[in-house]
């Protein structure tokens, strides 16, 4: 991939709402140049979706997230593949990552409530016949996301000190 492209994609993913024009003024470049090569992320699909990022605490209709450990057995010939497909096709699942270390797969689920979340586990996951255990952790509080910071911080006014 070349280098316009790379730049092109990080300033996107700051801000999905910049402009092609404004793209390519900030990166010296024709704005027909930077056109085309969007067209042909999206077209590679590179660029898979323009995304909002939600700070849901600020709104009354409130999620209940939870990231769930799953350990599994992998199927043979399709390894963690098949089962990874069959999770993230529920409609509360919002993300499925396969990992290293003590667990398979961690699956990123969203309802309104605990119970919707509980019977998801219970009733959906760990039915499937190659889930050996889960572990669901509620997240109670999100202070970043997607790189970006949800708390109103204040600036640090102390002065600062040097040896």
């Amino acid at each position: 991939m070349n280098e316009l492209k790379l730049k092109i994609l990080d300033l996107l993913r700051e801000d999905a709402r910049r402009s092609p024009a404004l793209i390519a003024t900030m990166l010296g470049a024709a704005e027909a140049e930077v056109v085309a090569a969007i067209k042909e992320l999206e077209a590679d699909h590179v660029i898979v979706q323009y995304a909002t990022v939600v700070n849901w605490s600020k709104v009354d209709d409130e999620k209940v997230t939870a990231l769930i450990e799953v350990q599994m057995t992998p199927e043979r010939g399709r390894g963690f593949d098949g089962i990874a497909e069959r999770i993230y096709l529920y409609p509360e699942v919002k993300s499925v990552y396969l990992m290293s270390g003590a667990y398979d797969l961690l699956v990123e689920v969203e309802g309104r409530n605990l119970k919707e979340v509980a019977s998801f586990v219970s009733d959906k996951l760990s039915p499937i016949d190659s889930v050996l255990s889960t572990k669901t952790h509620f997240i109670l509080k999100k202070y970043k996301q997607s790189g970006i910071i949800f708390e109103d911080h204040e600036d640090d006014h102390r002065m600062p000190i040097s040896p």
